[in-house]
């Protein structure tokens, strides 16, 4: 039985050879993916559209899910090996949708990135009362993971790569209150469980698919300059984060830590495509490597314990059935108890 990631087993770096300054380019080097499909949300703007031309340029066939038609085809002009469909992650009819039309063409999938995400919004929800950045960061990530679930094993050897962030630091999952029903908004606590959760759902979905030779990694892509992330965010948070000056203006020392769109993109294809991850899974990534675990009370480099506990992974599972009323439909072993 292939050893899993529960509390960190396997949380070490593994020696990839890159940095926190490597690019795509040097990450990419060497590796051909023709033949392979993938999916990228997000695919069309920053971290997101570099992995789509990263991939595309090695030889795959990137389909790019999107909720603006028009911005994505404008983005994603004269790149090849490029389809867009139409996709609103906060809308689950729209996720299914798209889910269906992939699995009736009967391609397999071999990639799915996980990429999409918003940060430090006001408080919102979607149709269901789910706040919005659980349900566009996690919820439908967990959904349109297992909607494509067939087409994943299909591929004999897929990887799923889920985006999630140092800010999952910023809180645990929050089980009794997670749409801040009771409780006061608080929109880094937010957008830190919803992170966390990435980490708890990448950690269970490498547990279960093992038999079906589906692979499951998480990540800290850094703080990028140039992307649309923190568009809605405040100034004043900004400040509150240590990363503006009491005029607004950027700290050079946080300008001077930031990574280009390519750095940033770097882990993500990375965990897509290293042959040194083939035998390791449910693990956190950030610097094109495996990270270390944090050990530290505050946030520090590396990935909080919590975020890789057992009970809350299964937990989290769970509520996330119920939350969705979706269940994977894995044929592997997992299903028949031989685990």
């Amino acid at each position: 039985m292939r050893q899993n990631n529960y509390q960190g087993a396997l949380q070490r770096p593994i020696g990839s050879g890159f940095d926190a300054a490597s690019t795509t380019t040097e990450v990419i080097k060497g590796i051909d993916l023709s033949g392979k499909i993938a999916i990228v949300t997000g695919g069309n703007t920053g971290i997101g559209l570099e992995t789509t031309k990263t991939l595309a340029g090695a030889g795959a066939t990137v389909i790019v899910p999107a909720r603006d038609m028009e911005k994505a085809l404008q983005n994603l002009k004269g790149i090849a090996n490029v389809e867009v469909e139409p996709m609103d992650l906060m809308d689950p009819g729209s996720i299914d949708s798209f889910a269906q039309k992939f699995i009736q063409s009967g391609r397999p999938l071999h990639l799915l990135i996980n990429n999409a995400g918003i940060m430090w919004v006001p408080l919102r929800r979607d149709s269901r009362g789910i706040e919005s950045q659980l349900a566009t960061n996690y919820l439908a990530m967990f959904q349109l993971t297992a909607s494509l679930w067939p087409a994943l094993e299909k591929a004999n050897g897929a990887r799923v790569v889920n985006l999630s962030s140092h800010g999952h630091q910023f809180g645990q999952f929050n089980f009794e209150d997670p749409n801040f029903l009771t409780g006061e908004y608080e929109t880094l606590q937010a957008y830190g469980q919803s992170k966390t959760a990435v980490n708890l759902f990448t950690l269970e979905l490498d547990n279960r698919a093992r038999f079906s030779n589906v692979r499951a990694y998480s990540l800290h892509p850094g703080s990028i300059a140039g992307t649309e992330l923190g568009r809605e965010a405040s100034v004043e948070l900004f400040q509150q984060m240590g990363f503006f000056d009491a005029d607004g203006n950027v700290l050079p020392e946080v300008a001077a830590s930031l990574k280009t769109i390519p750095q940033g993109a770097a882990t993500t294809v990375w965990c897509a495509t290293s042959p040194k991850l083939n035998d390791i899974g449910g693990v956190y990534c950030e610097d094109g490597d495996i990270a270390e675990l944090s050990h530290d009370s505050g946030t520090s480099a590396g990935v909080k314990a919590y975020s890789l506990d057992e009970t809350s992974a299964a937990r989290l599972w769970g509520w996330s059935e119920d939350i969705t009323g979706i269940e994977f439909r894995f044929l592997s072993a997992y299903t028949q108890g031989n685990v």
